[in-house]
Formats: C-alpha cells, sequence, structure tokens
C-alpha cells in the first residue's frame, strides 16, 4: 500500500483529466503512489469511465447557442465544444447544449466556471453542469467543454443563430415597440454576414483606429500623393472604415439605400443598438 500523501488537489486534477469519480481517482492515486498516468491506466484496467486525459485535445466542432429570456431583455450565447462534426450532429449533444442556455439565461452566472456550478437534470439525476461535462467527455470519448460564455442585457435583446449552430448573434436594442423582433433578427443577420467591429465609431477601440490610420498614410505616401494631404486623405478613408466596419453605419444588406441606423429609425424614431455579440465556432 502508497505511503504517498494523496492531496484534494491531486484527485480532483485526475477527475478533470478523466472523468472518473473522486473516489475512483482517490483510490487510483492511492494504489499507484500518485503517478497520473499509472493511475489512468489503473482506472482503466478497473474499467472506470475514463476520459483518457483529453484535457490536450482541440475541441474546435460543436454548436452554438443563443437563447434570450422571457420577457427579452437578457441574453446568452454558449459554445458547447467538441472534438468532432460527428458528434456536434448529434441530438443528445444538441439538446444538452440548450439545455445549459436555458439554465444560463435563467440565472446570468457572470463566468464559465460560475455556470459550471449550476445543476442541470440528467439521466442520472440532476448535478452540476460541469460534472456531467465530464460525464459527457468518458461517455462519449471527446473532450467536451464550454468554451464560449457571453451575456448581453438590454431594453429588448434579439436572438439569431446562423449556419446549423455554427455561429450566433444576440444584438440590444434601445426600446421594444412593434415589430422590434423582426427588425432585430434583420439587424442580427446583418452583424452574422458583416461582422462589423463596433454598433458605432465611438465604441472602436482606439489602437484600432490608429491602426487604420498608419495603413491609410502608409498607402498614400505609396501613391505619391504631397505629405501635405497625407492627413486629409487618411481621415477620408478612416470615415470609409467607419461606414464599412461599424454595425450603424454599414448600409443595410437588404436595403442599401439605408443604413443600419437609418433603417432602425424609420421601425420607430429614436431605435437604436445598445450592443451586440458575435460568436463564431472555432474561432
Amino acid at each position: 500500500m502508497s505511503t504517498v500523501q494523496i492531496s484534494a488537489a491531486d484527485v480532483n486534477k485526475l477527475r478533470q483529466q478523466t472523468g472518473a469519480g473522486m473516489m475512483d481517482c482517490k483510490k487510483a492515486l492511492t494504489e499507484t503512489n500518485g503517478d497520473f498516468e499509472a493511475a489512468i491506466d489503473y482506472l482503466r484496467k478497473k474499467g472506470a469511465k475514463v476520459a483518457a486525459s483529453r484535457s490536450d485535445r482541440e475541441s474546435n466542432e460543436g454548436v452554438v447557442i443563443a437563447r434570450t429570456s422571457e420577457d427579452g431583455k437578457n441574453g446568452v450565447i454558449i459554445v458547447l465544444a467538441c472534438e468532432t462534426d460527428f458528434v456536434a450532429k448529434n441530438a443528445e449533444f444538441i439538446a444538452f447544449a440548450n439545455a445549459v442556455a436555458n439554465i444560463a439565461v435563467q440565472n446570468l452566472p457572470t463566468t464559465v466556471e460560475e455556470l459550471g456550478q449550476l445543476e442541470i437534470d440528467t439521466e442520472t439525476g440532476r448535478v452540476k453542469i460541469a460534472d456531467a461535462l465530464l460525464d459527457m467527455t468518458g461517455k462519449i470519448g471527446e473532450r467536451i467543454v464550454i468554451s464560449t460564455y457571453e451575456v448581453l442585457i438590454g431594453e429588448k435583446v434579439v436572438p439569431y443563430i446562423h449556419g446549423n449552430f455554427r455561429l450566433g448573434v444576440l444584438v440590444a436594442l434601445n426600446a421594444n415597440p412593434a415589430g422590434v423582433d423582426e427588425a432585430g433578427k434583420d439587424v442580427a443577420m446583418q452583424i452574422a454576414a458583416m461582422n462589423p467591429v463596433a454598433v458605432d465609431k465611438d465604441g472602436v477601440d482606439s489602437s484600432v483606429i490608429e491602426r487604420e490610420l498608419e495603413i491609410a498614410r502608409e498607402q498614400i505616401r505609396a501613391e505619391g500623393k504631397p505629405e501635405e494631404m497625407v492627413e486629409k486623405i487618411s481621415a477620408g478613408k478612416l470615415n470609409k472604415f467607419y461606414k464599412d466596419s461599424t454595425l450603424l453605419n454599414q448600409e443595410f444588406v437588404k436595403d442599401p439605400s439605408k443604413n443600419i441606423a437609418q433603417f432602425l429609425n424609420g421601425v420607430e424614431k429614436g431605435l437604436t443598438v445598445t450592443a451586440f455579440k458575435r460568436v463564431v465556432l472555432g474561432a
């Protein structure tokens, strides 16, 4: 019998690696003098449900779920990630992702870690989401994690999922007039397609502005323009960047005669976007 002291941290680490039960992990480490690789082999030999040390695997497949609360004031996006497209298309996997999204939007935890501590109903009873993920990893044999979790709050939040759960959008608006759901979906589809960097120019990070200006200056100089014209022309190029890359200034894809700000103002005077989230699978 081993005389090596096995700490709770060691037991938890093995459990995270394998998905096996806490007591099984403690016994495995005790029997193998704290050797993690040997402990994994021990668990496998004993027929324990082992996730085969998958913490280093890439989880680039999965599903993106965007969900809002019943009152439409809160929204979440989660990415339930796995290793293969085969698992991502599994109905049970998608149902689990939807269940997690429902719990998230009802409780609005602030982090993935907090979300993992909330409970979910499973075939074996009610367990923490983090434990359910470990159980799925052991059962399916792929690394399964919640790789992304975003929250958005507004007067009206509209969700959109694009491309067979591969891209999710939430858009928050400042009012909830008639027709806002359809308008919000149109704007969310615009965000999915055009990938704006911010709601408006005021939301663009200063480092992005400086980078765009520097690129513009170098382009202008390369064209042989006089130095005294560089700043004026680069400012014009920056305005073009705002038009192409900020949501409210972008041409509305469904009607290029107006931008998004004008489109929303036509739905309800003063209606505008306050924030958005865009999440792409594997990004």
